[in-house]
């Protein structure tokens, strides 16, 4: 893991709960924690990707000048590649975790929806050929 900003790729999850979304992504998807200012924010990493935890506490989440407010969910998402897709959605059934469909083939490979606890997604995939 590099701790220089300008090696890591940042992207910012809005999530209902700063602590919860911090124990999801380091117990279930092998993220390390940088840095916690719950309520309001976390910082994880798993490779180059750092992930902005930011709840409704934080600048992220205060209303647009229209009233409207930043929320999590939605399709955009993170895709983690995975060596055994099977075995990654066993592990994470059994752990109770919510998915948004079963796992599709297609021409590059397999992949299934996993949702974090506020209804963001992350992709799991598995390469064709792996």
């Amino acid at each position: 893991m590099s701790d220089s900003l300008v090696d890591l790729v940042s992207v910012r999850y809005m999530v209902d709960d700063v602590d919860t979304a911090v124990d999801f992504y380091t117990t279930h998807l092998g993220f390390t924690l940088r840095m916690s200012a719950a309520p309001a924010f976390a910082d994880v990493v798993r490779g180059n990707l750092r992930l902005l935890l930011s709840g409704p506490a934080s600048s992220a989440g205060r209303p647009m000048p229209d009233g409207t407010r930043p929320a999590p969910g939605g399709w955009n998402r993170i895709h983690l590649i995975v060596s055994d897709i099977d075995a990654e959605v066993g592990r994470l059934r059994t752990a109770g975790l919510t998915f948004r469909n079963d796992v599709v083939t297609g021409p590059g490979g397999r992949q299934i929806l996993l949702q974090d606890p506020s209804g963001n997604v992350v992709e799991l995939f598995q390469p064709a050929g792996t």
